[in-house]
């Protein structure tokens, strides 16, 4: 089967752009553009991902998105930071990132007017337990990652209701690191979803044939794409950072720290089933469970 070949009909619950757009484009037809270009690549369902800003430009970014939520062109909004680890920061401006406050994540809902389906935190953070166990409750999915933390951090997150982990193996230890972490805590001592970027970049080969089979039924392919996603090799950026794309596979300028994917849900189908996942599979972790988990803060 090509890429081609490879159907549609699937949820993308982590995705910040493509077309050479982002979804914090100010400009409402490049939005357009970007949400366009992942329509006709094999996403029905779509989950619009704001990279770390300060909170008056992140109210702003969410704001010009409730229009394309409430007309049902996306499934709502995604906040992949603030409140993120600033050594697991990845593309995300380290200056920006902060411990979580209820009453600015409050208002960030707020502003959303219930089109905000889904907020990452590092749970080790200051403020962080309290924040995860209040969007459990407020039925917006808290999604873990970009984290420094332990064993224990992630196990307490479970705990009080964190509903996925956000790309998983990536802002995060590794599965090599040792056999009580964060990483291992979330693959084998937990039930929760795990985002999984099927590029051949984000996660080795040897650990997603674990996640797997361990796993199956929880993996869930998202893109992560950023601007790049359907454009050519070269310069472009991620906030203020600098991001370079050479075989399609985006990193930072300064460091070459991986910057999200240029991945399109066909794209990453077509790699999950070249690499040997069953269909069954694929299409659970493609369609099923994404949809279910927007169904269940819907």
């Amino acid at each position: 089967m090509s890429e081609r070949e490879v159907g549609s009909g699937y949820t993308d619950l982590h995705c910040h752009g493509g077309a050479g757009f982002y979804f914090s484009d100010p400009n409402l037809e490049n939005v357009a553009k970007a949400i366009e270009f992942h329509k006709q690549n094999g996403t029905s369902q779509l989950l619009a991902s704001l990279v770390t800003a300060t909170i008056p430009d992140l109210h702003k970014q969410i704001s010009r998105l409730i229009p394309f939520c409430e007309d049902g062109t996306i499934s709502g909004i995604h906040l992949e930071g603030p409140y993120l680890a600033k050594s697991r920061c990845g593309a995300h401006s380290p200056e920006l990132l902060k411990s979580p406050q209820l009453d600015e994540i409050k208002s960030l809902i707020e502003t959303g007017d219930g089109h905000i389906k889904m907020i990452t935190i590092a749970p080790e953070l200051d403020g962080a337990i309290k924040a995860i166990e209040y969007l459990s409750s407020a039925r917006v999915i808290a999604a873990i990652g970009h984290s420094a933390g332990s064993y224990d951090d992630a196990k307490r997150a479970i705990e009080v209701g964190a509903g996925i982990v956000t790309h998983f193996s990536n802002g995060m230890t590794k599965l090599s690191d040792g056999q009580k972490t964060f990483a291992t805590a979330l693959l084998y001592e937990s039930t929760i979803p795990l985002e999984i970027i099927f590029d051949g970049e984000h996660i080795n080969s040897d650990d997603l044939t674990t996640i797997f089979d361990v796993a199956p039924l929880r993996s869930v392919l998202i893109t992560d794409a950023m601007s790049a996603a359907g454009m050519p090799d070269g310069e472009y950026s991620i906030g203020e950072l600098e991001v370079i794309v050479n075989n399609e596979i985006a990193r930072l300028k300064s460091n070459r720290s991986l910057a999200g994917s240029t991945l399109t849900m066909k794209k990453a189908v077509f790699n999950a089933s070249a690499f040997g996942i069953s269909s069954d599979v694929v299409t659970n972790a493609a369609q099923i469970l994404p949809a279910q988990l927007l169904l269940s803060v819907s």
